[in-house]
This record gives structure tokens, C-alpha cells and sequence, in this order.
């Protein structure tokens, strides 16, 4: 796998290329089987047989293989609901539910809506012909605002460490001193976190989750509690950025199918499951490991094997989606993806990550109806990692330059 991301898609094919189930090898020389078949994802996704939990089923870390220094070290070592397996899974992710039930993130439509609009008045405010990268001005802020609004992190000091180290998370190029810089600077500022709300506790969820912890410690311990933190706030905000990037992206560059959702031939519904389709926001999720042999069609994943989730690769699978499987098509009747998972691990925050996708969209192209990209696809680049599927930069004319401009 490549750790730079250059080409997500091209390596998604060649990973099909192998068959439903291919060998891959990650950084470090650590080798893993990767699943580019829907059908059998989804199976093994619900697999009693298949855990998250290193420290029960994953010979590499229990022999001490795998150090800190190694650039998916945070992806395994975190002790929460992304790594827990069978009664610990379902006792952490019980505590969690509660937020992003579906009265809860109904109910934060309105902050969502508020929030939106700020950032169409500030991108309102650049000159006519000039340039916005809307990853930054527009991707990023809405996510990332209402995440830590639901957490309570309101400093805004704390919430720019809190981002910049999130993204050192998905950066699958880092070296060993950003690795563990990234781990320990992460624990460091939610350890803050939680000292805070425990001396000033408020109507949020960490505040919630640490009135669990002293009510029952055997309900959450403190290192869970953290790595509960790192876990729900990184993922309620990585994977919307990317939806929001590629959608907008996918929206400039397809004309025909802007003017389907123009026309009313189309939903904004269609843009965001066809974008969770054909450009998945986590292209490949590590790790789960076989707790005994498992058959996965032709292949036999020995007990201990780890197996990577190859979500960008299952998305275009020919098999399912056609020929045509790698095209934007929103009238494409079959949009079916795992990109918020399967089984017990499904994403909590989906339906949050849809109803921001299906405010910030239409405000969007909206509010500025002959916006365009600035620069060519082949120039945005992409953020250096084969897990987070997203652009470096999205610029985009918000609105042409008037007659006789320049």
C-alpha cells in the first residue's frame, strides 16, 4: 500500500486484481489480507471470528512486533469501541450510542444550519474571481465545529492541536518521532480535556462520559475514557471532511450530473450515498485479525492474520456496481457502500455525517451557482495516506470575475 495516497483508486484496482481476498503489505513490513469484495467484506465485518482487539488476537502485537514507532501504532494501541471485540465492545459503545441517537442529531440541525451560513457570508466576502480552497474554508470547519461542540471543547486553541493531530493520525507517511509525538500530544490534550470538564463539567458529552466513569469505574476506565475521546471526535470529523471534499469535487467536475440535482432529477440524497459509493472518505480501514482459520472463498485467513477493510476498493467492485462502477452516475440505482462499516462496528455518527452533508451541499451550490474548480484535478494532490481519501487543497472560483475584470 502505498502511504503517500497518490493514487487511491489505481491501488484499489490493483487490489481487485487479486481476487475478493489479496495480500497487501502495509508500512513496516507488516503484511495483511485486504477485502475488495462487498458481499464477503460484509460477512466477515459480522463475523464473530473476526476481532478489532490486538491484545487478544493479533500475534504481531501480543509478541511485542509491533512498537510505538510503527505509523498505524494509534490505529491498534487505543483501548475503545474501535479496538474492543464481543461484551467489552458492546459495553463501550452502550455509553457512547446515547449522543448520536436519532432525536440527538436531529436536534443539532439548526447549530448545523447556523454554522453553514457563517461560512457562505465569509466565503461571500472574496472578490469575484478570486479563489477559496474550500477544504479549508468549508470542508473542515463545519465538521469539526459541531464534533467539538458536542464534546465541549470550546477553546479554540485546543480545538487547532486537537485537528492538526488528528490529521497526523491519518498520515500513513509519518516517520517514528511523529508517531509517537502524535499519540502522546493526543492523549496529553484530551487528558486536558477531561480535567476541565471534571472541575467545570457542562452539558456535553465528555462531561457525560466522565459522570459514568466515577458513578461505575467498572463501566469506563480512564484510559478508555480517553481513547473514547480520540476516537469519537477524530472520526466525527475526518470522514465528513472527506465527504464534503469529494462531493463537491465529484458535483464540479461531472456538469451533467450538478444539473440532474438542479433539475429536481436528482437528490442531494443520491449526491451523498453515489459520493459514499464511488469515492469512499476512508479508502481502507486497519486492522481486524482472525480469532481462529476463517475461509473467505478461496482463501483461508489463518488464525492471527490481520485483514484490512478495503472500502474504495469494494465500492468500485465491478462485480456489483457493473462496468461502470467507477463512474459518478446519481441515477445509478444501486448505491450500496460500506463506507460508515457493517455489523456492530457500523459508524455511530453516520446519520451526523448525513444530515451535514445534506445542509452544507445545497447551501453551497446554492448561494454560488457558477462556481468552479481553479485548478485541474491532477493539481489538488491528495493527503499523504492510503486511509483518509481525501484532496490536499480543493480550490474553486466561487463566482467569475465581472466584464472587462483584470
Amino acid at each position: 500500500m502505498d502511504p503517500t495516497g497518490s493514487d487511491i483508486h489505481g491501488e484499489a484496482a490493483r487490489v481487485r486484481e487479486q481476487g475478493p481476498v489479496g495480500l497487501v503489505e502495509l508500512p513496516g513490513k507488516v503484511v495483511a489480507w485486504a477485502v475488495s469484495d462487498p458481499a464477503l467484506l460484509k460477512e466477515l465485518l459480522t463475523d464473530p471470528r473476526v476481532s478489532k482487539d490486538p491484545r487478544q488476537h493479533w500475534p504481531a502485537w501480543i509478541n511485542g512486533e509491533i512498537t510505538p514507532d510503527w505509523p498505524l501504532f494509534t490505529w491498534v494501541a487505543v483501548t475503545n469501541m474501535f479496538t474492543a471485540y464481543g461484551a467489552d465492545h458492546r459495553r463501550l459503545r452502550k455509553l457512547v450510542a446515547p449522543a448520536f441517537s436519532a432525536r440527538r442529531t436531529a436536534a443539532l440541525r439548526p447549530r448545523i444550519e447556523e454554522v453553514t451560513g457563517e461560512l457562505i457570508e465569509r466565503l461571500a466576502a472574496v472578490p469575484a474571481g478570486g479563489t477559496a480552497d474550500l477544504r479549508e474554508g468549508y470542508c473542515y470547519p463545519i465538521p469539526i465545529q459541531v464534533i467539538c461542540e458536542l464534546f465541549g471543547v470550546a477553546d479554540a486553541g485546543m480545538r487547532e492541536r486537537l485537528r492538526t493531530l488528528v490529521d497526523s493520525v491519518f498520515n500513513t507517511t509519518a516517520d517514528a518521532a511523529e508517531v509517537a509525538a502524535t499519540f502522546e500530544g493526543l492523549h496529553a490534550l484530551l487528558g486536558e480535556l477531561v480535567t476541565l470538564k471534571r472541575e467545570t463539567p457542562g452539558d456535553d458529552l465528555t462531561s457525560l462520559l466522565i459522570s459514568n466513569r466515577e458513578e461505575d469505574g467498572s463501566r469506563l476506565t480512564e484510559g478508555e475514557l480517553v481513547d473514547t475521546l480520540l476516537l469519537v471526535i477524530s472520526a466525527g470529523h475526518e470522514t465528513t471532511v472527506n465527504l464534503l471534499d469529494n462531493a463537491i469535487h465529484l458535483l464540479l467536475t461531472h456538469p451533467e450530473q450538478l444539473a440532474l440535482v438542479r433539475e429536481g432529477r436528482a437528490a442531494w440524497s443520491d449526491v451523498i450515498e453515489e459520493t459514499l459509493r464511488v469515492d469512499a472518505p476512508i479508502a481502507s480501514l486497519p486492522l481486524r485479525y482472525a480469532v481462529e482459520d476463517i475461509q473467505a472463498g478461496e482463501v483461508t485467513i489463518r488464525k492471527g492474520e490481520a485483514i484490512l477493510a478495503a472500502y474504495a476498493a469494494a465500492g468500485r467492485n465491478p462485480a456489483y456496481h457493473g462496468p461502470d462502477a467507477a463512474g459518478f452516475d446519481l441515477t445509478r440505482v444501486n448505491k450500496e457502500h460500506l463506507a460508515f462499516g457493517h455489523g456492530v462496528h457500523f459508524c455511530l455518527g453516520a446519520p451526523l455525517a448525513r444530515l451535514e452533508a445534506e445542509i452544507a451541499l445545497p447551501a453551497l451550490f446554492e448561494r454560488f451557482p457558477e462556481m468552479e474548480l481553479a485548478r485541474p484535478t491532477e493539481e489538488l494532490g491528495h493527503i499523504a495516506s492510503f486511509i483518509s481519501n481525501g484532496h490536499r487543497t480543493l480550490p474553486v472560483v466561487l463566482r467569475p470575475a465581472g466584464p472587462g475584470a483584470g
